[in-house]
């Protein structure tokens, strides 16, 4: 079947996408607007950028219940920081809390009991029990339209990093099986890392 995006609808097309292009990471973003009210919310259009200097992406979509931007996007253009806080499988349950479309003056940290501690560089609280938290500050913010199913794409510089001693081996190594990742398929579904294989890549070429 061969498919064209702009005759057929948006709808259509975002299912296919996030059927396809899977698991993916999951963003839970922490904002704050400039009144300080609090607000937290998972993203599965994220991902890492660069690392040096270190950067991390992610796209908050425009709501299709009320054609409006998401209360994250709003809060970075007044407040520009945020933290990224890594969801791992016991935090599903407070993710899935915090996926809600609240109003704006809905503490998401309360709706979903999970506990807000201060960061060390930026405005906005990080998530307690996720193990890895990184504070951003924003680097850019790229409109790509003002439609639902349209979005903006924000790009972050990493500024401060919180890991979990026992995560962390060989001074830059990850723990997989005790960080307990989880990655975001279609529809309901989540996905836990668990079956895991290496592959040796072949040295460069490039002399």
């Amino acid at each position: 079947m061969q498919i064209d995006p702009a005759a057929t609808p948006w709808q259509s097309i975002y299912k296919i996408l996030i059927g396809s292009i899977l698991p993916r990471p999951i963003g839970w973003i922490s904002t704050i607007s400039t009144a300080g009210q609090p607000n937290l919310a998972p993203f599965s259009f994220f991902n890492a950028v660069c690392g040096n200097p270190p950067h991390i992406m992610f796209a908050p979509m425009i709501r299709s219940s009320d054609g409006l931007p998401k209360d994250t996007l709003n809060n970075l253009i007044s407040v520009p920081e945020f933290v990224v806080n890594i969801a791992t499988e016991p935090l599903i349950q407070a993710l899935n809390i915090s996926s809600t479309e609240f109003s704006p003056d809905v503490d998401e940290f309360l709706e979903a009991q999970l506990t807000p501690v201060p960061s060390i560089l930026v405005r906005p609280q990080r998530v307690a029990e996720s193990p890895i938290n990184f504070e951003c500050q924003v680097a850019h913010i790229y409109d790509i339209g003002d439609q639902p199913g349209s979005g903006s794409v924000v790009i972050g510089k990493v500024v401060y990093m919180h890991i979990q001693d026992d995560l962390l081996f060989e001074g830059d190594k990850i723990d997989l099986a005790k960080l307990q990742p989880i990655g975001r398929l279609a529809g309901n579904a989540y996905c836990r890392v668990t079956d895991i294989f290496h592959l040796q890549r072949p040295a460069s070429q490039i002399r």
